[in-house]
């Protein structure tokens, strides 16, 4: 069933999308990431413009972080309180991010920034992730099943000032951390239509040392609003929110997430982890071969006034 999509001014198969909302909900629940950093490339891969995507991506995480952090409240696995610092971090970093996504955009650069951030960030964190997930299972195998704990608990971060607690997690820490983490998540969010839960979820483990069953929820919280907030500036400075393309991938991604949710409480973190890092290096691998194999210039060419 073809489906005609104004603002992205292409048709798609309307069970295409709801099936990548679904598939990325999934995600959203297992390992409590947005799913933005797998579903704008996805969009790009069956030709939706990337400003459209990007902006309407966000629009989409929404919802399916929504869904997740439900069932994670239930839980009491979210904690507010860090979650509250985060986002502080990202409201500013996403008002930063739309200030340079806009200013790109005039320029005509904005196709490239989006797909070379995509390859770059994927690769480092699905990298990063990768190795360090192999290392605590061969720990827990070494320890005969028993998951050694990987909390690194005296590092730089808690010799900053501006100490606070935050009970959930189990810690007393600098604000300084979260904050930035924050900012850069809010950058992103808005220059590539992440959650920035790619970047949050490592960054919580292993740079502020929270218990892995608290990161997914409070970054999911802190997700939800930084994306709405984002796609409120993208709807209102760019006009690139398509409410069509948004709604199909919402009811998918709503479903998913629930589901996703089940599947990740009865999978070990170091498994969840692995499964999530190989799936960013190859959505970064199928990112890096298109730029190399066929540049965007093919298909540009008289396509703008100038050089």
């Amino acid at each position: 069933m073809q489906i005609y999509l104004p603002i992205a001014e292409v048709s798609v198969n309307a069970f295409l999308l709801l099936g990548l909302g679904g598939i990325v909900g999934i995600l959203s629940g297992m390992f409590g990431v947005g799913g933005g950093f797998l579903m704008t490339p996805l969009l790009f891969f069956i030709g939706i413009p990337p400003a459209v995507a990007v902006a309407t991506e966000a629009n989409q995480i929404v919802a399916s972080s929504f869904s997740g952090v439900l069932a994670h409240l239930k839980r009491k696995t979210v904690d507010l309180k860090m979650g509250t610092v985060l986002l502080i971090g990202g409201l500013i970093g996403s008002g930063l991010g739309i200030v340079v996504f806009n200013y790109l955009k005039s320029v005509g650069q904005v196709e490239l920034l989006v797909q070379l951030c995509y390859v770059v960030f994927l690769g480092m964190i699905g990298s990063l992730m990768f190795v360090e997930s192999l290392r605590a299972i061969r720990k827990s195998n070494k320890a005969g099943g028993a998951t050694v704990p990987t909390r690194r608990r005296h590092n730089w971060v808690h010799n900053l000032p501006f100490k606070m607690k935050f009970r959930v997690s189990g810690l007393y820490i600098s604000v300084i951390p979260p904050l930035l983490v924050g900012v850069l998540v809010g950058v992103l969010a808005a220059i590539m239509g992440v959650g920035g839960g790619f970047i949050m979820v490592p960054a919580m483990i292993y740079l502020l040392g929270m218990p892995t069953k608290v990161v997914v929820g409070t970054s999911l919280f802190q997700i939800i609003f930084v994306t709405a907030f984002t796609t409120m500036l993208h709807a209102t400075t760019n006009y690139t929110v398509d409410i069509v393309l948004a709604v199909l991938l919402l009811v998918g991604g709503v479903i998913g997430a629930q589901i996703g949710t089940r599947i990740g409480v009865k999978m070990k973190a170091e498994q969840l982890r692995i499964l999530l890092a190989l799936m960013v290096l190859a959505v970064c691998g199928k990112l890096a071969f298109d730029l190399l194999v066929m540049p965007s210039e093919l298909y540009s060419l008289g396509a703008g006034g100038g050089h």
